[in-house]
């Protein structure tokens, strides 16, 4: 199989397009030959995503870029505390 990155909206509509081929009695491995993925990213995916809709998917996405910008923002500003307070004990 090629690696290839999906989309959280296009990982969500083939999480609803396996909801309808398992409805019709198919396998999870026949459906995951059906949708081009493996077991595993199969049950990762429904874990992480079952449940949301596109919506939902973009808003994860928005929050996840937040939060790593916020926590970029901590590390430097305890960067910065740490050295203003070596500087104050004479240390440098």
């Amino acid at each position: 199989m090629k690696n290839k990155r999906h989309t959280p909206e296009q990982i969500i509509r083939k999480l609803r397009e396996a909801e309808g081929y398992l409805s019709t009695g198919m396998t999870i491995a026949q459906i995951c030959q059906k949708l081009e993925v493996s077991e595993q990213t199969f049950h990762r995916w429904r874990n992480q995503y079952g449940g949301m809709k596109a919506d939902d998917a973009k808003r994860l996405k928005q929050l996840d870029e937040e939060n790593r910008r916020l926590k970029k923002a901590v590390a430097e500003l305890t960067l910065d505390k740490q050295i203003l307070e070596e500087a104050l004990k004479g240390k440098y």
